[in-house]
């Protein structure tokens, strides 16, 4: 274990905000991790762990240290006539590994293409993009218990996954580190193209046959169109959790707003956060060197010189916007650091 003091996180975090960690390592095994932990009980010091630093909001210097998690490896560990159960190291860029699966043509997460992150974080946030969320195609992971040092294995039920959350974000954050995650994917695809534009983008690119494949290069190209590149523009993709009020609210805000989109589900109506931010007027607008990006209302952007403190506090001018506006509380997808 090679334990680094005063580091650089700005090529560590997609928003490329020049915060400095006081220590800094990497984990590439279990046994590293356990290391890396131990000596920061004790040295008596904070623990930030760190996968793609895709949904993070870096506000200051970390005083402590930040642990790098770079668990990898893709392994078949069982199969029968539909399914495949596939274990996958947290280090691994979620990126890679789905295009590591529609290559082998395993089927499942091929509408998650081009999300930004590590394996690691998919359970923790339910991942999910056009009518899919990870806990479709999860199975089980594996957490290393922050105290007592044991590999701890979460099943479904045990994770209690929500809307771009699980019981990692709630109850046990920061108890955990996730260090690997088995996914059950499938032989013979079912295909979820009638969400957003994929539709219309196979039709476009004339796919003569549906396939994971056509379906993960429609989810790419839709994403490109909408969400800017960190590697151009510093953002953490989607900011706000579109929220879901009851129906009599909705109803209510029709009256006032007949255009508001709005999409049933278990507890209510799910309402697009990108549309209400932009009704709210501040779809492109640039506060100094942060602002709300000019194509999609929910990204956040830094210009290049901005910093987390003012990223957080143009969100919190939004949230009041929007609560004023349509009495609408958003909540942030992205964590606080």
């Amino acid at each position: 274990m090679n334990i680094q003091e005063n580091i650089s996180l700005k090529s560590l975090n997609t928003f490329g905000f020049d915060q400095n960690a006081r220590f800094f390592t990497v984990a590439d095994s279990v046994d590293t991790l356990k290391s890396a932990l131990t000596w920061a009980k004790e040295s008596n010091v904070d623990v930030l762990i760190l996968g793609g630093g895709s949904n993070m909001l870096l506000t200051k210097d970390f005083d402590g240290l930040v642990v790098k998690v770079e668990l990898k490896g893709i392994q078949l560990i069982h199969e029968d006539e539909n399914h495949l159960w596939v274990k996958v190291g947290a280090g691994e860029v979620w990126h890679d590994w789905v295009m590591y699966a529609i290559g082998k043509s395993w089927a499942g997460i091929e509408n998650l293409s081009l999300i930004p992150g590590t394996v690691g974080a998919s359970p923790m946030q339910n991942i999910g993009a056009y009518g899919v969320e990870i806990k479709e195609v999860f199975d089980s992971l594996d957490a290393l218990n922050r105290s007592t040092l044991e590999l701890e294995t979460f099943d479904a039920e045990a994770c209690q996954f929500g809307y771009r959350e699980s019981v990692f974000k709630r109850r046990l954050k920061d108890q955990y580190v996730i260090c690997s995650v088995t996914f059950r994917l499938d032989k013979s695809p079912a295909f979820h193209v009638d969400y957003g534009a994929i539709q219309d983008i196979l039709k476009q690119n004339e796919a003569q046959q549906l396939s994971i494949k056509s379906v993960s290069d429609a989810v790419i190209e839709i994403r490109k169109s909408k969400l800017p590149d960190p590697n151009e523009i510093g953002n953490a993709g989607s900011f706000f959790k579109n929220p879901t009020i009851d129906k009599k609210q909705f109803e209510g805000l029709q009256a006032d707003f007949p255009g508001i989109p709005g999409y049933l589900n278990e507890t209510g109506v799910k309402v697009p956060a990108g549309w209400l931010i932009e009704q709210a007027g501040w779809k492109g607008r640039r506060i100094g060197e942060v602002g709300v990006h000019t194509h999609q209302a929910l990204v956040l952007v830094n210009y290049g010189m901005g910093n987390g403190a003012s990223v957080k506090a143009l969100s919190e001018q939004i949230q009041q916007s929007v609560r004023q506006k349509f009495g609408i509380d958003l909540q942030p997808e992205v964590n606080f650091i």
